[in-house]
């Protein structure tokens, strides 16, 4: 055997997915039109956990609906939206692992597992800030 026949044996080969593999880019877009328009969807389940909170402290809630108590809820929703964008790193890092068409059946399951871990985190929290100082 040659010396050149035995670089083509010793050569890296170049996988089917190597050849077709997408870029950034591309990869980019498809997380942002998976995540972006379920994001309603996980802040209308927090808002839900939120309302449903509010309505069982009723009529002690009432006494909640002050600007403090609104500007606590306000950063919370803008704090859950930036952990939502964690997503995105899972998602690209599957999706550069090469598992993209595994992933496109599983991926909802992150979506899932997200809104219930913020849904609960949602809970104490309101828990918490509803109990305020009257002790409701």
């Amino acid at each position: 055997m040659s010396s050149s026949e035995i670089d083509q044996l010793n050569r890296p080969t170049e996988s089917r997915s190597d050849r077709a593999r997408p870029g950034f880019g591309e990869l980019a877009s498809d997380a942002l039109r998976y995540w972006e328009p379920r994001r309603f969807l996980y802040n209308l389940a927090l808002l839900a956990v939120v309302i449903v909170h509010f309505c069982a402290a009723w009529p002690d809630s009432r006494d909640d609906l002050v600007p403090d108590t609104l500007f606590h809820l306000f950063l919370l929703a803008v704090m859950a939206n930036i952990a939502y964008c964690a997503a995105y790193a899972v998602d690209l890092f599957v999706q550069f692992s090469g598992q993209r068409e595994a992933w496109a059946k599983w991926r909802w399951t992150v979506l899932v597992t997200g809104i219930v871990f913020a849904a609960i985190i949602a809970h104490f929290i309101t828990m918490t800030i509803l109990a305020g100082p009257h002790g409701g």
